[in-house]
């Protein structure tokens, strides 16, 4: 009686092995090679993994928004103002940052003051205040209206070094209304400078 229960015994032990055997393989699979999916090990991995979308600007524009539009702002400010005072009369470190028709004008500007013989000293001390006068949507493009408080060192001298105007031992303080653009829906991060109010 003994030996009965003994094979009974093996007898259960290798049907529970052969049922496990039979469950791993239909949760694993039999594989040869490649088929296009990912093993069930990789696919927890690929849970984890953080795809970034394209950057899109915050659609209610709201203070966080607002304090990196302004940060990003200032830094344009500064890097169209000493653009524009460089002596090769060409536009080129804030191109991206203007939009054709700005470009065109500025282009323009330094294309007649070449023709006269002048060229400009500007020296860029800071920025005061840059404070968000407007933002308004119109469809996907949001524009947003910045007054700027600066102060620079600028004169204009001719061909001979004589002073045309300003002043280079004085500092001026500027005052500009910029008005920014960026489509809310392209992945572009940058804005452009589409208006200068006077």
């Amino acid at each position: 009686m003994n030996y009965s229960f003994e094979y009974i015994d093996i007898i259960l032990l290798a049907m529970i092995a052969g049922f496990i055997f039979l469950r791993l393989r239909g949760i694993l699979g039999k594989r040869t090679g490649f088929e296009g999916k990912a093993p069930p090990q990789f696919k927890e991995v690929l849970k984890n993994v953080k795809v970034n979308p394209p950057k899109t600007l915050n659609e209610n524009f709201d203070e966080k928004a607002q304090k990196e539009f302004i940060n990003g702002a200032k830094i344009a400010y500064e890097t169209i103002i000493t653009d524009f005072s460089d002596n090769d009369n060409k536009i080129t470190t804030s191109k991206p940052l203007l939009n054709k028709d700005i470009f065109n004008q500025f282009s323009e500007a330094l294309k007649q003051r070449s023709q006269r013989g002048h060229y400009a000293e500007i020296t860029f001390i800071g920025i005061n205040s840059a404070k968000i006068k407007e933002h308004k949507k119109i469809g996907k493009i949001l524009n947003v209206t910045v007054d700027f408080i600066a102060e620079v060192i600028t004169c204009i001298k001719d061909k001979d070094k004589k002073i045309v105007s300003g002043d280079p031992e004085k500092i001026k303080k500027i005052y500009d209304t910029w008005v920014f653009s960026r489509d809310t829906t392209s992945s572009n991060p940058n804005w452009q400078l589409v208006n200068i109010l006077t």
